[in-house]
């Protein structure tokens, strides 16, 4: 008898541990549309920090045409590369189910810092260079 006890016993426990193992094995080969990964942690950061830093070169270019620091082709023109540098973020994030991956990102932020550059050597508010020694410093961009 005490040897049915233990088969049994043996019995259960050894379902009780396949189950699970079973179940995940068929839901790894079994994908379906609602069992997308979800986005990473990273992917809602990177995209609002993308959609901020463009509202902020944006204000920017607002303010500098306003008070008269850019002409209103100088505006369009840096308006326009922004712009596309936001599509462009869109565009990969619904691509990637939200997500921008970190090479894609790096080159975001470094094109939206390049069209910020830009503003500030127009504005002549940007980083000067030189020391003087050749007549004055100059804006670099």
């Amino acid at each position: 008898m005490r040897s049915s006890a233990s088969l049994k016993t043996a019995a259960l426990a050894a379902i009780l541990i396949a189950a699970p193992l079973a179940g995940a094995y068929a839901a790894g080969h079994h994908k379906g549309a609602l069992d997308a990964a979800p986005p990473t942690e990273m992917a809602r950061p990177r995209v609002e920090a993308l959609i901020e830093q463009a509202q902020g070169v944006r204000q920017g270019i607002v303010d500098a045409r306003q008070a008269n620091n850019i002409t209103p082709a100088v505006a369009e023109h840096l308006e326009m590369r922004t712009n596309q540098i936001s599509q462009a973020a869109e565009k990969i994030a619904a691509s990637d189910h939200g997500r921008i991956p970190s090479a894609q990102y790096r080159d975001l932020l470094r094109r939206l810092d390049n069209v910020d550059q830009r503003l500030r050597g127009d504005t002549g508010s940007g980083f000067m260079m030189g020391d003087g020694s050749d007549g004055g410093n100059y804006p670099n961009g």
